[in-house]
């Protein structure tokens, strides 16, 4: 039996460490639910007309997502939620009093542009795509007149209802147009509902206004509503190109949801929005892009339906964008943004640097331009060079600077620890289990895992060096060692978050704001720290707490930021894509683990240059250590996946066809986007396994591989897949369903040869299917030009393996036929491969995809796939 002695040290230090672990455990475990409770309010079913109605919202949601069946393209939901939308507006127009102008029009857009997507070249060719528009002004407005812009898309994802995405800005949309009317307010400008009808098609609904329509150029400003969940609060994602619509934002929010930092992060994250449409691609027109983050489990999924909807988000964002349109069309820059676009004035007439700004718990924003931020955010510099120089002036400058140098190092290293140490927990569990993601339905195991451990890298430096070797003198300087070194911690601190908002600024990023809010804030600490130490001494609880009390705004902030931010990555690790083994098992956990690392060294490391002198114990470490083997042990008994927290699954069935009515082969095609593979998928689908004939000794490698080439229908998103396979499934239900399978003829037989090139002139039939989403065409070969795009090609992909190609997408209405033309510049032969997406299953495949559990969202869809030789 082996008996431990506690010193009085040791023991305020455990529990002073309990005290620090169980607040910061549970601030960011109670952050999930402080986030997604945050707005919760009972449906005001009675809610007065002036006034922004979540229930009526809801009631349109409802109507798109319940009522109307597929919201796709291809599908009749979509042109039934077009009349639906259309009609509303009519009833709208119809209250409107007689110093109000409403215009409703319905228009079909066409087009063809170039893209970079996903980082992957792609050509778009879109028909008649429906896009409902209304103006609503004062009746002395012209029609020239600058207006405000707000858009929104009314057609939904694959497989999905779209209640989220994006049912809730449609129905937001309607109540705000609804509210302008019935409210009495007469806008200064006017404003401009967009209802679009392509966007997850990549934006060709928005590009179509853009390009076709007549109030494009009268457009002064402009907010996009997006969602990528189900609410929460809704973030202001994107803000440019100049800091005009920032700064509205921050005056007008009610319940303000925005971080500077969010646009550095933002074009790393798989996915786009309209917003590049209008602000960058085709427009320079200055905009927001307010965006729900949270519920991402359901997004793009079967479970995106009105009961996942979290209550009060829907209302706190229709008062924001309420109170957002008002000040738009108050501002006296929107006309000056209204000349920027139609006559050709700079943007650099007011402001073209993005602004620096963040809210503060949605209390209230701070807000300042890029040219104050030079000045505000180098004063953590300049201090810490002043302070070595003052604290040296009497000895030796030079000493000073070298150890509050090393300070630096100490702390830097503490920070890396930090982050190191939960990454090596998280893959040595994996070698341990069979299974990934635990936490992924169970957001709060990532934080009892990897906090403690954590929080044990932060005091690693501290245990090893108990003073840190010091460069001054001590009988000299007539201080302490631990005073010195006390003073050298902090300053290292200090300086580290110093240096990072130079950084950020210097690189020319936005997110600078919250490190130079911890430097503030730990100067302030030391301040009261060092007057508390004249009066109660430096080992005092009180002089600790001192210290510690003015940095809670700091931690709090920290806290609440980090635990929204974990939850949304951690919500999305569910579709970032399966990398290749045998480190793409990994990947998620490392990610969350060093998430879950830099928050925990952005909360408290700037505790620890005081509280660390009290939690550097070999004992508080142990008990550290043993609490983070035995979180990890307990959370290898969790099951990674929930109904509320589904795995995505790809089931593609894929109809090799030659001619228009011969089935050359025939497969059922599954993909995951996550780290568990399919064969965790077919261990816990036992009924999928069986109809599959998949036995316990499956194997991936075994198996028939679906090669990246058989997805190129979902071209770039295929890209997600790997390890993908299939199985081979029966023909006849096939040729019971579809009379005529799709198919490229050539028009003009005799082909035109002009200086040196050949023109083929082709015809695509998409014979007797009745849902198409979208039609692929992969050419390779000597392809000079084409018909689509202006006749200017998009770069080349190499694609499963192959040869460089051109990709295009094409896609409306399918009861008429695709004529276009290729240019070769050379007799070398052309080759297509034509892949044409049909949302309807045949019998077996939906029998198949019924048994699949329902902690399992499967989205399913028919690939019909021909090649042809020009």
């Amino acid at each position: 039996m082996a008996i431990v002695f506690w010193s009085s040290h040791d023991v305020f230090g455990f529990r002073f460490l309990l005290l620090l672990t169980v607040m910061y455990g549970l601030m960011s475990m109670l952050t999930h639910s402080v986030i997604y409770m945050k707005f919760v309010t009972p449906l005001d079913h009675h809610a007065p007309l002036d006034r922004f109605s979540e229930a009526r919202t809801v009631e349109h949601v409802r109507m798109l997502s319940e009522e109307i069946d597929g919201r796709q393209e291809g599908r009749p939901g979509l042109k039934k939620a077009a009349e639906y939308i259309k009609g509303q507006l009519e009833i709208i127009k119809d209250r409107a009093s007689s110093n109000l102008r409403v215009e409703i029009q319905e228009n079909n857009v066409s087009g063809s542009f170039n893209m970079l997507f996903l980082g992957h070249n792609i050509a778009l060719g879109y028909r008649n795509h429906t896009n409902i528009v209304m103006r609503i002004s004062s009746v002395d407005s012209k029609d020239t007149d600058p207006s405000v812009l707000i858009n929104g898309h009314f057609d939904s994802p694959l497989g999905s209802p779209g209640a989220g995405d994006c049912g809730s800005c449609v129905g937001s949309m309607l109540e705000i147009a609804r509210l302008i009317v019935d409210s009495g307010w007469v806008p200064y400008h006017p404003v401009i509902f967009l209802f679009n009808g392509a966007e997850e098609l990549f934006m060709l609904g928005s590009h179509g206004f853009m390009k076709t329509h007549k109030w494009r150029d009268t457009i002064g400003a402009f907010i996009n509503v997006e969602a990528s969940g189900t609410g929460g609060p809704d973030l202001l994602c994107q803000s440019g190109p100049t800091s005009w619509p920032s700064d509205v934002y921050a005056k007008a929010a009610i319940y303000p949801m925005a971080n500077s930092a969010a646009q550095d992060v933002f074009p790393v994250i798989p996915g786009d929005t309209d917003y590049r449409i209008f602000s960058e691609d085709y427009g320079n027109i200055p905009g927001l892009d307010i965006i729900f983050l949270l519920g991402g489990y359901f997004y793009h999924t079967s479970y995106d339906t009105i009961d996942r909807l979290i209550p009060g988000s829907i209302q706190a964002r229709g008062e924001n964008l309420f109170s957002i349109i008002k000040t738009f069309t108050n501002s006296s820059e929107l006309k000056s943004t209204y000349l920027t676009n139609s006559i050709g004035v700079t943007a650099n007439a007011f402001n073209d640097e993005r602004a620096i700004f963040s809210d503060y718990f949605s209390w209230f924003m701070m807000f300042y331009s890029r040219r104050v931020a030079t000045i505000l955010h180098s004063i953590p510099v300049f201090v810490f060079l002043f302070m070595s120089f003052m604290r040296g002036r009497s000895h030796s400058w030079s000493a000073v600077f070298f150890d509050f140098m090393k300070g630096f190092l100490f702390y830097a290293f503490g920070t890396t620890l930090a982050i190191v140490m939960p990454v090596a927990f998280s893959i040595l569990r994996l070698q341990f289990s069979t299974q990934a993601m635990n936490w992924f339905a169970h957001p709060c195991l990532a934080f009892v895992m990897f906090i403690p451990s954590s929080i044990v890298g932060l005091l690693i430096p501290r245990i090893i060096w108990r003073q840190i070797p010091l460069s001054q003198d001590v009988s000299i300087v007539k201080i302490s060692k631990e005073v010195l070194s006390d003073e050298a911690r902090f300053w290292g601190a200090f300086g580290f978050y110093a240096i990072l908002t130079s950084a950020y600024l210097v690189s020319g990023l936005s997110g600078g704001f919250m490190t130079f809010f911890t430097s503030i804030s730990m100067l302030t600490a030391w301040i009261s720290f060092c007057l508390s130490v004249k009066s109660f001494g430096r080992l005092s609880l009180r002089t600790t707490m001192s210290y510690i009390i003015p940095l809670i705004p700091c931690v709090a902030y920290g806290v609440y930021f980090g635990g929204f931010l974990s939850q949304f990555v951690i919500e999305k690790m569910g579709m970032m894509g399966s990398l290749p083994p045998p480190y793409g098992y990994y990947v998620p956990d490392v990610i969350v683990a060093s998430l879950v690392g830099i928050l925990t060294g952005w909360c408290v490391g700037p505790l620890m240059p005081i509280c660390g002198g009290w939690l550097a114990r070999l004992s508080i470490l142990q008990f550290l250590l043993h609490f983070t083997v035995f979180s990890l042990a307990i959370s290898c008994q969790f099951f990674p996946y929930a109904t509320s927290a589904p795995k995505r699954v790809v089931f593609q069935h894929t109809i090799h066809t030659a001619g228009s009515s011969q089935i050359m082969e025939s497969t059922y095609d599954f993909s995951v986007t996550d780290s568990n593979s399919l064969l965790f998928l077919f261990q816990h689908a036992p009924e999928v396994a069986k109809e599959l004939n998949v036995t316990s000794d499956f194997s991936i490698e075994s198996a028939l591989v679906s090669q990246r080439q058989d997805w190129i229908a979902i071209f770039p998103v295929s890209f997600l897949f790997s390890n993908s396979v299939k199985f081979s499934a029966n023909k006849d239900d096939i040729l019971k369903q579809y009379e005529f399978f799709p198919k490229l003829f050539v028009q003009n037989p005799n082909l035109n040869y002009e200086k040196g090139s050949r023109r083929v002139h082709l015809e695509l039939h998409l014979g007797s299917l009745e849902e198409i989403w979208v039609t692929v065409l992969n050419i390779t070969g000597p392809l000079s030009n084409w018909s689509f795009a202006d006749n200017v090609l998009p770069g080349t992909e190499t694609y499963g393996g192959g040869p460089q190609s051109f990709i295009c997408r094409l896609s409306g209405p399918s009861d008429s036929n695709w004529t276009f033309w290729l240019e070769a510049n050379s007799s070398e032969a052309l080759r297509v491969d034509l892949a044409v997406l049909d949302q309807k299953l045949v019998g077996p495949a939906k029998r198949l995809k019924g048994l699949f559990p329902d902690w399992v969202d499967v989205t399913a869809y028919s690939s019909f796939m021909s090649s042809y030789i020009f």
